[in-house]
C-alpha cells in the first residue's frame, strides 16, 4: 500500500463480493424471486459494475448516460433497472422493447408509451410518492418529510397515472416502485412503506409481478440492521397481505459499496500558523471523502514513522485552494510531516461519482485482492480533460 500512487481509491474485491452475496443470499432465503441492483449512481466505477453483473446483479441506471454505461459494462437491457426522470425517449424505450425493469416516473415518459408497436405487449412498472411524515412518522425528519419523486396517491396524479397506462391495450402495468430513503434505515421504516404499498395495490386491485422497495440500508456496520432482518421484514409485511409470491427488487448503493473502497492520501506541506496550531496539507482533498460536506470526522488510519512531538492542534486539509477544504482536527497527537500517509474507510458511497475535476483531475483507483494491489482505472491528465473539446486554432488570426 506504500508504494500506491496518491491520491488514490481502493476498491477491496473480498468486501464487495460479501456485501453482493450477502443481500443476494437474504433475499434468497426468504422469497422464491428477487433482484439486487446494482446502484449505478452511487458508485459507477466500471470494474465494479462488471463485477456485479458477474455476480447476477442488475444494473440500477437513473439516466440515459447510465443506461448506456451499464450497457457498455457489459449489462443486456433485460438486466436494467431504469428509474428517475432523467431518461431520454430513445432508451426508454429501448429498455422496455428489450425487457428491461422501467419504473415510470415522469408524465412523459406515460406520452412515450404510446409510441410502443401495437402488435406487442409491453411491461412497465411506475413510482409511487412516499411522504414519510404521513407513512412511517416515526422516521420522518421535520414536519413535512414528503418526496418530488414519484406519483402521489394523496392527489390524484396515481390514480391518472394509472389510469393512463391501463388504458393502453399493449402495456401491462407489472411493478411498483417504492423507493425512499429515511435517515433512520430502520427496519420498521421498511416495513411501514410496504405496507403502505401493499394498502394502494389492494386499493386498485393491481396484479403485480415485482415490488421495488429501492436502496437506503445499513448492512455493512455493527449494531446495525443486517440483509436478513431486512428481507425477513419485507416477507412478514407481504405474507399479511397474501403477497408473498412478488418478486422483490432491491437497489442498494451505500450498503454494497461504501465499505468495500477506501482513498489514501499523502501529506505535502505542514505550515505552523500560530502557537498551538498547525494546518497539514494533504495531496487529497475534502471532495474526495465527503462531497456533501457533512462529516466533522471519518474513519481513518494514519500512517508515521518513529517517535515525534505532540501537538496541541492540527487541522488535516486538502489540496485545493478553498479555505473549507479542512477534513478534520487533531487533537495532542504526534505532528504530521510531508510523506506521511491517510487511509480513509467507507468512502465507496457516491465521492468517486460527486468528485468535481476541480484543480486536481480523476485520481487514480487501485483493486485490492490475494494477488496484491493492480491499478485498475489511471488518473485522468489534461489529455483526458480536453478530449472532444474543441480548441482554438493558433494558425488563424
Amino acid at each position: 500500500m506504500h508504494n500506491l500512487r496518491t491520491p488514490c481509491f481502493i476498491l477491496d474485491k473480498q468486501e464487495l463480493l460479501r456485501s453482493i452475496n450477502g443481500f443476494q443470499t437474504a433475499l434468497t432465503n426468504n422469497f422464491a424471486k428477487s433482484i439486487v441492483g446494482y446502484s449505478v449512481k452511487t458508485n459507477s466505477l466500471p470494474y465494479a459494475l462488471a463485477l456485479a453483473k458477474d455476480e447476477g446483479c442488475f444494473a440500477e441506471v437513473v439516466s440515459y448516460d447510465e443506461y448506456h454505461l451499464a450497457i457498455e459494462c457489459g449489462f443486456s437491457p433485460k438486466h436494467i433497472i431504469y428509474n428517475g426522470p432523467m431518461k431520454s425517449k430513445e432508451t426508454f424505450l429501448d429498455c422496455i422493447r428489450c425487457g428491461g425493469i422501467v419504473n415510470i416516473e415522469t408524465h412523459r415518459e406515460l406520452k412515450w408509451l404510446e409510441e410502443l408497436p401495437k402488435e406487442n405487449v409491453y411491461n412497465v412498472g411506475i413510482r409511487l410518492n412516499i411522504n414519510i411524515t404521513h407513512v412511517s412518522p416515526e422516521d420522518a425528519d421535520g414536519e413535512n418529510d414528503n418526496s418530488r419523486f414519484g406519483f402521489s396517491d394523496d392527489t390524484e396524479e396515481f390514480a391518472n397515472a394509472i389510469k393512463c397506462i391501463l388504458s393502453l391495450k399493449n402495456i401491462r402495468l407489472t411493478g411498483l416502485h417504492i423507493h425512499r430513503t429515511a435517515h433512520s434505515r430502520s427496519v420498521r421504516f421498511y416495513k411501514e412503506s410496504i405496507r403502505y404499498a401493499c394498502n394502494i395495490i389492494k386499493k386498485y386491485g393491481l396484479t403485480l409481478d415485482y415490488l421495488d422497495v429501492g436502496g437506503g440500508y445499513f448492512g455493512i456496520f455493527p449494531n446495525k440492521p443486517t440483509y436478513q432482518q431486512y428481507a425477513e421484514a419485507f416477507k412478514e409485511v407481504l405474507l399479511s397481505y397474501g403477497l408473498e409470491d412478488l418478486c422483490i427488487i432491491v437497489e442498494p448503493g451505500n450498503a454494497l459499496v461504501a465499505s468495500c473502497f477506501s482513498f489514501i492520501s499523502e501529506v505535502i506541506d505542514v505550515k505552523h500558523v500560530e502557537e498551538n496550531r498547525w494546518f497539514v496539507t494533504t495531496d487529497g482533498s475534502r471532495n474526495d471523502i465527503d462531497p456533501f460536506f457533512r462529516k466533522t470526522d471519518y474513519i481513518k488510519e494514519i500512517f508515521t514513522d518513529g517517535n515525534r512531538q505532540k501537538v496541541k492542534e492540527q487541522i488535516v486539509s486538502g489540496c485545493t485552494c478553498l479555505e473549507y477544504d479542512r477534513m478534520f482536527t487533531l487533537k495532542d497527537y504526534p505532528l504530521l510531516k510531508e510523506g506521511d500517509r491517510i487511509l480513509y474507510h467507507n468512502v465507496g458511497a457516491y465521492t468517486m461519482c460527486l468528485t468535481p475535476m476541480f484543480i486536481r483531475y480523476i485520481p487514480n483507483v487501485y483493486l485490492k485482492d490475494n494477488n496484491g494491489y493492480t491499478l485498475i482505472r489511471e488518473a485522468w491528465t489534461a489529455k483526458e480533460y480536453i478530449q472532444k473539446s474543441m480548441l482554438q486554432d493558433s494558425n488563424k488570426e
